[in-house]
């Protein structure tokens, strides 16, 4: 996995999905805000590495795109 974007995706969600599980859990709640903050400004990043990115194919909509 060469592309940085992809894995910037992946760590994102996983955290997110670990900051819901933690809420769950009773874990106090400037744990859960401070998580939170952290989990938008990756969501951020991620969005702005995928934009960027500078991935190209050949396939069109004729090989079944």
């Amino acid at each position: 996995m060469k592309n940085k974007a992809i894995r910037w995706v992946i760590f994102t969600t996983a955290f997110l999905v670990l900051v819901t599980i933690l809420s769950s859990y009773n874990v106090t709640f400037k744990w859960i805000f401070s998580l939170v903050v952290l989990g938008q400004a990756s969501l951020i990043i991620s969005v702005y590495l995928v934009l960027r990115d500078e991935y190209s194919t050949t396939l069109t909509f004729k090989d079944g795109y």
